[in-house]
């Protein structure tokens, strides 16, 4: 993980053990995995067939399987946002509003950079930096909003304990 930026006071959180103890303190799951067992181009193409998607998710299906039996989550698929994405910015606007989920919102990363913006238990906001390796899982009912970093792309493996998948809840007050 890149690091813990909190809004208040700008402060950052960078070394490990505080960062891990910080998130855990805000109800929020972070793990870090080993993407270097990922073969070939597979990390770093972003431009996937089914078939490089199916193995990606294979590559991972020990550890997939672990947290879905920890968090009750029946489907995993892959997403990827670059600038070859149709409607990126359109995407992108939902993603960016402040809103929840009535289940966690679980994501692994694969390859590139975003940032999670967070109301935390405390009700302070504050930006977690994620990166190749980093898997975050954001409490249901957790207001958040996520935008790309610098490099503007990121691939990863989201889970969902509704298949129908992503289902973001927007308070428009």
């Amino acid at each position: 993980m890149t690091a813990i930026r909190l809004h208040r006071d700008n402060r950052r959180i960078e070394a490990p053990v505080e960062m891990a103890s910080f998130l855990d303190g805000e109800g929020l799951l972070y793990r870090n995995w080993d993407v270097s067992k990922l073969c070939g181009g597979l990390r770093d193409n972003y431009a996937l067939t089914d078939a490089e998607k199916a193995e990606i998710l294979a590559t991972f299906d020990s550890d997939l399987e672990k947290l879905k039996t920890e968090g009750g989550y029946v489907a995993a698929d892959i997403v990827v946002l670059w600038e070859k994405t149709p409607d990126l910015e359109s995407l992108l606007g939902k993603f960016s509003r402040e809103h929840h989920h009535s289940e966690d919102e679980v994501r692994f990363v694969v390859d590139g950079h975003g940032i999670f913006t967070i109301r935390g238990r405390s009700g302070r906001y504050f930006d977690v930096s994620v990166g190749p390796g980093d898997l975050i899982t954001v409490p249901t009912g957790t207001r958040h909003w996520f935008t790309l970093a610098e490099d503007r792309r990121i691939k990863c493996i989201r889970l969902f304990q509704d298949p129908a998948g992503w289902a973001a809840i927007y308070d428009e007050t």
